[in-house]
C-alpha cells in the first residue's frame, strides 16, 4: 500500500526571506509595467519574472514529496525445527526435579511444528513451519543455511523461531546469518532443547584395526572408550570375528574420562574378516548405540623382501641375517662388501653378486638394512645412494641405518642419503665410543608407547624387559637427533649439551620410513633367551616399515595411503606406484583413483606424478563419511587396474547423547535483539510472537529542490524571460 504527501522543509528565516523577496519583486514588476504605459507584452514579461522568482522562493524552502510504502500482505514468521540426529537424545526434563518422563529433543519440538499451536495468530501473521537438517538422515546440522534460506524464501519475513539443541557441525557460523537479520530488524526467538549435562554413556570412540594382518602373526587392535559415568567400573569387552571366534578382554573403564587399551588377535587362516568390538552396557547407561564398532580386515600370507648391505660380517650382521632368514614371512638378500674378498657377495644362496642398479630390481625390496658401509672404494656410489633415497621417498620402502666400528657411515654425510639420516654425527669421533662395562638403553616416553619397542605384552613387563636386556659396549658418535624425528630410546648414562645420546630414532621421509640403531649389540639380547627378544624386535621393525607399501598390491600397481587409519573429515594422502608391462616404473602417464563411499557417492581423484623415475603418483582425498570405501586405481597407458578398499574410522557428525549447546541459540537471539524462550511454555512463546511490532513503513523522499527536472525547468523559464525582453525591445 502506497501513500504520497507533499511538504516543505522551511525555517523562519527562509520563510521571511521568501515573503520579503516576493513582495519586492511584485512591487518592482508593477512599477515597471506602469512605466511602460501598461503594455500587454511588458505585463506578460513581468508576470513571467514573478513566476521565476516564485519558483526560486519555493525551492529555497526545500519542497519534497514523501512516499510511504506499507506491505499489503501479512508478515511471515518462520518456525525452524531441528531434525538432526542429535535431536533424538532423550534428555529434555533431565534437570527437572519432578518425576516426569524424559522426552527426546525431537519430541519436545513437535508442538512448535504443529499448525494448531499458531492458530490464534493466523489473522495477523502467516506462520510457516519448516524442518531443517533432515537431509542425509540428519547426519549434518547447518544452522547458518537454515536461517539464510528462511530469509531468502520469504521477503516479508518478520521474525524467526528456532527450536534446536544448538549443535551445528556444518556450514558457516550461524551468528553470521544472525548479523544479516539484525541489519534487517528481523529478531530470532530461540527455543533451546536438551540438557547441558551429558547423559550417562559409554562411547567406543575408536577401534583402530590395520588394513591387513598376516596369518599366524599376532595383530594388536587398539581401542578407546570414553565414559561419562560417575564411577570407575570393570567391563568384559568382546571381540567377535566373522569366523565365529570370540575373544574376551577385561578392562577397567575410568569415570568421566577416556580409557585406551588393546586386544591381541592371532589370525590362523587367510581371508577377509569383519571384526566387531562390543562394550557391554552399564545399568546406568542411557545411550547404547555407540557401544559397538565393526571394521573389515584382510588376512594374507606374508612375503617381505629385505636387502641387507654390510662391509664386514660382524656379529650384529650375522645374527640379523639369521633372524631374517628364519622368518617364514621374510625373503632376505645380502650384499657383503668384505675388503678381504676379491668380489662382492658370499657363498650362500641368500647373497646377491652386486647392488641392484636397475630400478625394477631395487623396487622389489620392502626394507633395506644399511650396515657399516658408506661411499668408499668398493662400497656404495653416489648414484646408488641416490637410488636408495628414491626407493624410500617414492616407493614407501624402509631404510635401517646400523653404523659400526669402522665408521664408514660417516661418509654418507653430504651424500644423497644425508637428508634421510635422523641424527647428527660427531665428526671428531668417527669410530664411535666404546666402554669396558656394558651400557643399557633407556626408553623415552614415546618409546614406551611404540610398537617397535614392545617386547612384552604389558607396559610394565615391557619396561622390565628393556631394563634387564644385556648391555652394549659400543655406540655410534651421535651428537643429537634431527628436528622432525622420533627418539624411542637414549643412552642410559651418556649425555651432552643436547641431553642424553639418542640411540634408537625413527622418522618419515617421503612415503617411507627410516630407523637408526646406534649400537651394534642387539645380537646380545639372545643371551639366555635365544631368539625371544632379538627376533621379535627385528621382525617388528621389518613389518612396521613394510606395512604401508603393502596395503594393496596388484600385478603392476601398488597403492597405499596415510594415515593408516583415517578418520572422518581427515585429509588422506593417496600414493601409487605404477609399472610398465616390462616391469619398469611408468615415466609418463595418467593415474586416477575412483572412490565410492558407503552411501554410493563417487569421487574421482586425478593423481599427479611425484617422480617419473620411480613411477610415483600422489593425490589427496577427504572422507566425508565413515565406513568402507571402494577404491579403483586405473592407468589407461598401461591398462593396469587395482581394486581395493579404504576403511574410514569415526562416527557421523551428529551423535545422540551429546550435551546441548544453548549458548549458540542465546547468541543468535542476543545479536538480533530477540528472546530466549522456554520450550515447555507454549503460551509464552505464542504471546512473544504476537507482541512482535509491525514492521516500520518504508519511506522514500523525493527532494524537488535538488531534482534535475526542476533545474531544467528553471533554466527554460530564464531563457524565455531573456528572449521576451529581447523581442519587446528592452534589451
Amino acid at each position: 500500500m502506497l501513500q504520497t504527501s507533499f511538504s516543505f522543509q522551511w525555517t523562519t528565516i527562509t520563510l521571511a526571506i521568501s515573503i520579503v523577496t516576493l513582495l519586492i519583486v511584485c512591487a518592482l514588476s508593477g512599477l515597471a509595467w506602469r512605466r511602460s504605459g501598461f503594455r500587454v507584452s511588458v505585463g506578460l514579461l513581468e508576470l513571467l519574472r514573478i513566476a521565476i522568482v516564485t519558483v526560486c522562493v519555493l525551492l529555497l524552502n526545500q519542497p519534497e514529496t514523501v512516499e510511504t510504502f506499507r506491505p499489503s500482505e501479512k508478515p511471515t514468521v518462520v518456525v525452524l525445527g531441528d531434525q538432526s540426529l542429535s535431536m533424538d537424545t532423550q534428555d529434555v526434563g533431565l534437570e527437572d526435579s519432578t518425576s516426569t518422563p524424559l522426552l527426546t529433543r525431537r519430541r519436545a519440538a513437535e508442538p512448535l511444528m504443529d499448525a494448531v499451536t499458531w492458530e490464534s495468530l493466523s489473522d495477523k501473521l502467516d506462520i510457516v513451519t519448516t524442518p531443517f537438517a533432515a537431509e542425509d538422515g540428519g547426519s549434518h546440522s547447518n544452522l547458518y543455511l537454515a536461517l539464510t534460506q528462511a530469509r531468502d524464501q520469504y521477503p516479508n519475513l518478520r521474525a524467526v523461531v528456532m527450536a534446536s539443541d544448538g549443535d551445528w557441525n556444518d556450514g558457516l557460523p550461524p551468528v553470521q546469518a544472525a548479523q544479516r537479520l539484525r541489519q534487517e530488524q528481523i529478531p530470532i526467538f530461540s527455543v533451546p532443547l536438551g540438557s547441558q549435562t551429558r547423559l550417562p554413556d559409554l562411547d567406543l570412540l575408536s577401534f583402530d584395526v590395520p588394513t591387513f594382518a598376516v596369518a599366524g602373526k599376532n595383530v594388536r587392535l587398539p581401542f578407546t572408550i570414553e565414559s561419562s559415568l560417575p564411577r570407575d567400573h570393570n567391563a568384559q569387552i568382546e571381540l567377535r570375528i566373522s569366523d565365529g571366534t570370540v575373544i574376551k578382554h577385561q578392562v577397567r573403564i575410568a569415570a568421566m574420562g577416556r580409557t585406551s587399551d588393546a586386544i591381541l588377535w592371532k589370525p590362523e587362516a587367510v581371508g577377509n574378516y569383519t571384526l566387531s568390538l562390543d562394550v557391554p552396557a552399564h545399568p546406568e547407561e542411557r545411550v547404547t548405540d555407540n557401544n559397538r564398532r565393526e571394521t573389515p580386515i584382510a588376512v594374507r600370507e606374508e612375503k617381505l623382501k629385505v636387502l641387507v648391505i654390510e662391509s664386514l660380517p660382524r656379529w650384529e650382521y650375522r645374527y640379523l641375517r639369521n633372524a631374517l632368514s628364519r622368518d617364514p614371512g621374510v625373503e632376505v638378500s645380502c650384499l657383503l662388501f668384505h675388503p678381504g674378498l676379491n668380489k662382492v657377495g658370499g657363498g650362500n644362496r641368500d647373497y646377491i653378486p652386486a647392488f641392484p642398479d636397475a630400478l625394477e630390481e631395487l623396487a622389489q625390496y620392502d626394507v633395506v638394512f644399511l650396515g657399516d658401509v658408506g661411499i668408499e672404494e668398493r662400497q656404495l656410489t653416489e648414484e646408488q645412494c641416490r637410488l636408495l633415497k628414491g626407493l624410500v621417498e617414492q616407493q614407501a620402502s624402509g631404510l635401517v641405518f646400523m653404523p659400526g666400528l669402522k665408521g664408514y657411515m660417516m661418509s654418507l654425510v653430504g651424500s644423497p642419503l644425508d637428508p634421510l639420516l635422523p641424527v647428527v654425527f660427531d665428526a671428531a669421533q668417527p669410530t664411535g665410543w666404546g666402554s669396558r662395562t656394558p651400557n643399557h638403553f633407556a626408553l623415552t616416553e614415546l618409546g614406551r608407547r611404540s610398537l617397535l619397542t614392545k617386547l612384552a605384552d604389558t607396559q610394565d613387563e615391557n619396561m622390565q624387559v628393556w631394563e634387564n636386556l644385556p648391555g652394549f659396549q659400543w655406540h655410534a658418535p651421535v651428537v643429537r637427533a634431527k628436528a622432525g624425528t622420533d627418539v624411542l630410546a637414549v643412552h642410559q648414562e651418556s649425555s651432552n649439551e643436547y641431553g642424553r645420546i639418542p640411540l634408537l630414532v625413527t622418522r618419515t621421509f617421503g612415503t617411507g620410513k627410516v630407523l637408526f640403531m646406534g649400537t651394534d649389540g642387539a645380537w646380545r639380547w639372545r643371551r639366555g633367551v635365544e631368539d625371544l627378544y632379538h627376533y621379535r624386535f627385528w621382525g617388528q621393525v621389518v613389518r612396521w616399515m613394510a606395512y604401508q607399501r603393502n596395503m594393496a598390491e596388484g600385478e603392476r600397481v601398488r597403492f597405499y595411503y596415510s594415515p593408516e587409519q583415517p578418520q572422518v573429515r581427515q585429509t588422506v594422502a593417496l600414493s601409487a606406484n605404477v609399472m610398465e608391462k616390462n616391469g619398469e616404473p611408468l615415466s609418463q602417464g595418467e593415474v586416477s583413483a575412483r572412490i565410492v563411499a558407503p552411501s554410493g557417492r563417487t569421487e574421482t581423484v586425478q593423481m599427479t606424478s611425484t617422480g617419473a623415475e620411480w613411477g610415483g603418483f600422489a593425490g589427496v582425498f577427504t572422507a566425508a563419511e565413515p565406513g568402507s570405501h571402494a577404491v579403483s586405481i586405473r592407468c589407461p597407458q598401461t591398462g593396469a587396474e587395482l581394486q581395493t578398499t579404504l576403511f574410514v574410522q569415526g562416527a557421523t557428525l551428529e551423535q545422540v547423547g551429546k550435551p546441548a549447546r544453548p549458548e549458540v541459540l542465546e547468541e543468535l537471539s542476543r545479536v538480533t535483539r530477540g528472546k530466549v524462550l522456554d520450550g515447555s511454555d507454549l503460551t509464552q512463546i505464542v504471546k512473544a510472537i504476537a507482541e512482535v511490532p509491525e514492521p516500520p513503513a518504508e519511506i522514500r523522499r523525493v527532494q524537488l529542490w535538488s531534482h534535475p527536472l526542476i533545474a531544467a525547468t528553471l533554466i527554460i523559464l530564464l531563457s524565455a524571460f531573456w528572449i521576451g525582453r529581447k523581442m519587446v525591445g528592452l534589451i
